[in-house]
C-alpha cells in the first residue's frame, strides 16, 4: 500500500540558525485548491520552548514562509515569579466554521529552565480566521478527576461531521502522581470551544501513568493510541469516540510487545488502511535516548488490534551510530502526521541534538501512496 517514502529537510538547524521543533500541519483550502500551515517553536533546552510561530506552503510543501510569530501564544508572566507559556501545538482545520484551531498546553519556566510548580496544566487554544490569530483562550473542563492537570498537547483529534470535536486529555487530581487518559465532546463555534460531555478514564498507575493520548477514526470506530511508562505504548478502541475499552499493549501480529520506552505515537489514517508511526528498541539505537530515532510506520490488523509486522518501514532514518555515538544521533520522539493529499501523507519531525547545543533540522517524511487516499483533501 506504501509506494515509497522520501525525507526532506524544511528548515536546516544543524548547522546553525534556529531549530525549529513540534512541527505540526493542517491542510485548508485556498482558492481551489489546499495549502499547508504548520505551527512551530524553537527549543533550547530540555522542554524549554520559545514562542509558538507557524508558516504556510503553497507548493505542496516544498517551500516555506519563513516562520512568523503567534503573538497570543507566547510567554508572560506567571504566579510566583515565573514565566508562563504555550508548546506542544496541534493546528487543525475545522471546516464547518472555516476556521484553524490550534490547540496545546500551558508550560511554566523559572530562571529559564522548566519549572513544576503546583499549579494547574491545562489546553491553551487559539484560532485564526480571516488570515489573522485570535488571542489565547484556556479549555474549562471543570472535572475532579482533573483537578491537578489536564492536556492535551501534541494530540491529534476528530471533527465530527456536525463540527463537534473530539478531544483526547491526559489529567489527574491532586491526590495522586499518575495521570490518566480519556476523551471529551466538544462543540466549537469558531470562535470558543466549550466541552459538552466526558468519557471513562483509562489508568495504568506505572511512572507518570498515560500520557499524550491522541485519536483516529477508522472503520466505524474510534481508535487511541496512548503513551506510557512500562515500555510499551498502549491501543483502545471505542463506538463513540468517549466510551474506552480496556487498553491494551501494543505488539506484532506474531504477539512480541513493542518495546517503546515513553514515546508518544500518532496514527496515519488512509481509507484503505489504519496505520501507526513511532518510535521502538532496534540492534542500531539501543543506546539512543530513549529509542527516538528512528521513525518507524506500521499497518494496523484493525482485527486483532496488533501491527503487521511484515508492513513495517523507515519513514526518517536514524543518522549516525545509535550504538557506539549515541550522544550524536538527532532525537525524533516528537512528530505528527498530516494526509497532504490523495497521494501523500507527510511525518513532520524536528529534530535535537542535546549534546550539540540542541541543534536539529525540521524533517518532513513524504510517504507515497499506491492507490488514492479518499481521507486526504482532494486538489
Amino acid at each position: 500500500m506504501i509506494e515509497r517514502i522520501e525525507g526532506e529537510v524544511v528548515w536546516s538547524g544543524r548547522t546553525g540558525g534556529t531549530t525549529w521543533f513540534h512541527p505540526r500541519a493542517c491542510m485548508y483550502p485556498e482558492g481551489d485548491g489546499w495549502n499547508c500551515l504548520m505551527t512551530c517553536q524553537d527549543i533550547t533546552g530540555s522542554d524549554v520552548f520559545g514562542q509558538v510561530h507557524w508558516s504556510v506552503s503553497a507548493d505542496d510543501g516544498h517551500t516555506w514562509t519563513q516562520p512568523e510569530a503567534i503573538a497570543s501564544l507566547g510567554r508572560h508572566d506567571g504566579p510566583d515569579d515565573l514565566q508562563e507559556g504555550v508548546c506542544d501545538v496541534v493546528p487543525e482545520y475545522h471546516p464547518q466554521t472555516g476556521a484553524v484551531l490550534a490547540i496545546g498546553h500551558n508550560v511554566y519556566y523559572k530562571d529559564g529552565v522548566l519549572a513544576r510548580p503546583s499549579v494547574q496544566r491545562h489546553p491553551v487554544y487559539s484560532v485564526r480566521r480571516n488570515g489573522a490569530w485570535g488571542a489565547a483562550h484556556k479549555l474549562e473542563w471543570d472535572d475532579p478527576r482533573a483537578t491537578a492537570m489536564y492536556t492535551c498537547g501534541c494530540a491529534q483529534r476528530v471533527t465530527l461531521e456536525n463540527g463537534e470535536i473530539l478531544i483526547p486529555l491526559s489529567f489527574a487530581p491532586m491526590d495522586r502522581p499518575d495521570r490518566m487518559v480519556g476523551s471529551v465532546r466538544c462543540r466549537f463555534d469558531g470562535e470558543t470551544v466549550a466541552v459538552l460531555e466526558s468519557g471513562n478514564e483509562l489508568e495504568l498507575a506505572v511512572g507518570r501513568g498515560l500520557l499524550e493520548p491522541t485519536l483516529a477514526r477508522f472503520d466505524g470506530h474510534y481508535w487511541m493510541t496512548i503513551r506510557a511508562e512500562d515500555e510499551r505504548g498502549y491501543v483502545s478502541v471505542s463506538d463513540d469516540g468517549l466510551h474506552w475499552g480496556e487498553p491494551t499493549a501494543w505488539c506484532w501480529d506474531d504477539g512480541e510487545p513493542l518495546i517503546l520506552s515513553t514515546t508518544q505515537q500518532r496514527w496515519v489514517s488512509h481509507s484503505d488502511g489504519l496505520f501507526l508511526v513511532y518510535t521502538r528498541r532496534a540492534e542500531h539505537n539501543v543506546n539512543v535516548m530513549r529509542w527516538r530515532s528512528p521513525l518507524w510506520i506500521a499497518q494496523v490488523d484493525v482485527a486483532s488490534r496488533c501491527l503487521i509486522r511484515d508492513t513495517e518501514k523507515t519513514v526518517l532514518p536514524l543518522i549516525g551510530d545509535g550504538v557506539n555515538g549515541a550522544d550524536h544521533v538527532a532525537r525524533m520522539g516528537n512528530f505528527h502526521t498530516v494526509n497532504a493529499s490523495p497521494e501523500e501523507t507527510w511525518v513532520t519531525v524536528g529534530e535535537t541534538l542535546p549534546h550539540d547545543g540542541w541543534a536539529g533540522d525540521t524533517l518532513v517524511g513524504r510517504i507515497h501512496w499506491r492507490e488514492p487516499n479518499r481521507l486526504a483533501p482532494q486538489g
